[in-house]
């Protein structure tokens, strides 16, 4: 039977592995409290569940590709709202199934492999989709380190002529995952006047910019000139609603009537319920701050600890992660399968990427009293 060859290629998904990893633990009898996947576990707000509900009629017929122009609408307000901006919702908005389906297949959008235009940069540690959307599309993934000593930006400078002009696509993720960085806004208007020069897309990965401590971040969608730019938002972090799938991708008109010509051929609009209940999410910021605060007391149950236990920080200043360096020169992986023998899932900075090595990342998506228990275990184990 044919199978592609870039699917067999394809290493387990790095949260496959982690679940497995808990399994087999729980399947001894261990308790696991898992902070491995970034799956946020508390309530969908029930103004929000209570909008799905009144969207359901006796028939429901297919979503169209371009979202309902109300969705489209709210998005446009909630950007303008938190970016101080303006989008047009007709020409610089589509509403997507999540932001994974999209970032996946991004690159049948917008390679050319004819012309050239063959190679996809993303950044590592990182979300492996958008490799994996690189290569089941034909294009030559570009992996760039994220190193400490560049605020875990990447290094622009050590890029060549050469491989600027291959570029089709230039994966950014800020605020971070796994890192927890946050990008000026300095670093996106280099980054676009790059891709005007050199005729590639700037693709804004921005799931988390609800969540943040102390500044609001910067979102791409604030530049000045957003001339092949592309920024990818969804509701999965910002409002609890992993299992609603829906997001949007907004930015330059040419890029959102690209998409518009694409998504109907693979058939990816959210149901028409889900972006009734997404209206109400993109108008409401009550739930948002809520959550925020519910990340923050979260977040400083594991600061403290690791201020008492001697382990450092290396990012913390947004997302609903810890990036934390592995103590006493263990790899990551090692180091992780020893907090699981305790009950205690982490991701190794190395399932990642090769970048993450020495690190690891704590997701702060178990209840209040989870997080509590789980750090007078580690008070322990560190």
């Amino acid at each position: 039977m044919p199978i592609s060859p870039v699917l067999e290629r394809q290493p387990i998904y790095p949260f496959v592995r982690l679940n497995e990893a808990a399994r087999r633990v729980e399947a001894r009898g261990i308790e696991v409290i898992d902070f491995g996947m970034g799956d946020p576990r508390e309530a969908t707000d029930p103004v929000i569940r209570q909008a799905l509900v009144d969207g359901l009629r006796d028939r429901m017929g297919y979503p169209q590709a371009q979202g309902l122009p109300e969705l489209r609408e709210a998005i446009a307000g909630w950007a303008g709202r938190r970016f101080e901006i303006e989008l047009d919702p007709d020409t610089e908005v589509i509403p997507t199934l999540g932001s994974k389906e999209a970032i996946f297949s991004f690159a049948q959008v917008v390679v050319d492999l004819e012309r050239g235009k063959d190679t996809v940069a993303f950044t590592e540690p990182g979300y492996p989709v958008y490799e994996r959307g690189a290569l089941f599309t034909g294009a030559l993934p570009l992996p760039l380190p994220l190193h400490e000593r560049h605020g875990f930006l990447p290094d622009l400078d050590s890029i060549d002529e050469e491989t600027w002009n291959r570029l089709a696509v230039f994966w950014v993720n800020y605020p971070n995952n796994p890192t927890c960085a946050t990008a000026p806004l300095d670093f996106y208007e280099r980054l676009a006047e790059l891709a005007r020069e050199h005729g590639f897309v700037v693709a804004s990965d921005e799931a988390y910019t609800e969540l943040w401590f102390e500044q609001p971040p910067a979102s791409a969608l604030q530049l000045a000139d957003r001339t092949n730019v592309a920024v990818f938002n969804t509701l999965s972090k910002r409002s609890s609603m992993t299992g609603y799938r829906s997001g949007f991708v907004a930015g330059d008109p040419a890029l959102i009537a690209a998409l518009k010509a694409f998504r109907p051929t693979v058939g990816t609009a959210p149901q028409e319920f889900v972006q009734r209940a997404s209206v109400v999410a993109w108008g409401d910021e009550a739930h948002v701050e809520r959550t925020r605060a519910l990340y923050g007391r979260k977040r400083e149950l594991f600061l403290e600890l690791c201020r008492r236990k001697g382990v450092r920080v290396a990012g913390s200043e947004a997302t609903m992660y810890l990036w934390l360096e592995v103590p006493g020169g263990e790899s990551s992986e090692t180091f992780a399968e020893r907090l699981l023998e305790h009950g205690i899932l982490v991701a190794p900075g190395s399932y990642l990427g090769a970048a993450g090595e020495g690190y690891f990342r704590v997701a702060l998506v178990p209840s209040e009293n989870d997080c509590a228990r789980a750090v007078a275990i580690l008070e322990e184990v560190l």
